[in-house]
């Protein structure tokens, strides 16, 4: 009990911190603006004294005191239309257009009479050409006819400004087209060339397909073609041989054909040799029994 006592009171005294922080900041606060409201023609004459500061110094050609002295004059008092003005007029005028489109529009925002707003967005619709933004210069030319719907120069510079838009849009949609169009073309170029190289691929398969048959084809035919020069050198040797042979059997005598169911002379020439052999072999057994006559005995008989 006594530890979570503590605690409540620990949280309690910074509650208390919180709130008495938070009064401090308050109190500040209001004794700013009370000072403010208490001495205006204080900050009035400071102002003023800033304002005067900067002029001189912008006479002197001095950019740099002349852009201190109206942040100067800002800063003591942030409700003053024409520091902000001012200040965007010398941004204006020394090209830096993109501040000076900022302190213009500060200035927009806290001018009262319709004066103030038709020279503030004058210039603002200036500042805008300058960075080629004519969707904002066309709007702020027109706050400005809005507020003093009698100035022919800012009627000029709204129409100039209308102009210069409607050549940017146009200008984009062709741009656009162009690029569309290029991408078609590089679209068909890629299917193109695509195409080109599966074609190139089928053909040189095929190619290669046909070379085999082909080259097989043509081995084939000077195969017979060898095949037909060695059966015609063959035949004509055969011919040459048969020629000579010919002529042999041309010189040598025809034999008689036998007529059919005689004997041809060589048929009836073996048979008289065979006839003299038998013939020869009879004699020759007759001579030798001759030749041998009676048998003598060498012996005596007993």
């Amino acid at each position: 009990m006594k530890e979570s006592g503590r605690r409540i009171k620990m949280m309690n005294s910074l509650k208390f911190k919180n709130i008495a922080a938070m009064f401090f900041v308050v109190a500040i606060s209001c004794f700013s603006m009370l000072s403010a409201q208490e001495n205006p023609e204080k900050t009035e004459r400071e102002v003023n004294q800033y304002l005067r500061e900067a002029e001189d110094a912008m006479g002197e050609n001095d950019f740099a005191s002349a852009e201190a002295s109206y942040r100067k004059a800002i800063a003591k008092d942030p409700s003053n239309t024409a520091a902000k003005y001012n200040l965007g007029n010398l941004y204006y005028n020394k090209e830096k257009t993109p501040e000076a489109a900022n302190r213009l529009s500060q200035a927009h925002e806290i001018s009262g009479s319709k004066e103030e707003k038709h020279r503030i967005n004058h210039n603002l619709g200036n500042s805008f050409m300058k960075q080629k933004k004519y969707q904002e210069a066309v709007e702020a030319y027109k706050n400005a006819l809005r507020n003093n719907p009698s100035d022919e120069e800012t009627r000029y510079n709204l129409a100039l400004a209308k102009k210069m838009l409607e050549e940017e849009q146009q200008n984009q949609d062709q741009d656009q087209d162009q690029n569309q169009d290029q991408d078609q073309e590089e679209n068909q170029d890629q299917q193109e060339s695509q195409d080109q190289q599966n074609q190139d691929g089928d053909g040189g398969e095929n190619e290669n397909q046909d070379s085999q048959p082909k080259d097989e084809g043509e081995n084939e035919d000077k195969e017979n073609q060898d095949k037909g020069d060695q059966e015609d050198q063959d035949q004509k040797e055969q011919q040459d041989e048969g020629g000579e042979n010919g002529e042999e059997q041309e010189e040598q005598p025809q034999q008689q054909q036998p007529a059919q169911g005689q004997l041809s002379p060589q048929q009836i020439q073996s048979l008289l040799d065979a006839m003299d052999n038998e013939e020869k072999k009879v004699q020759d057994k007759i001579n030798a029994e001759k030749a041998k006559g009676v048998k003598v005995k060498s012996e005596k008989d007993w």
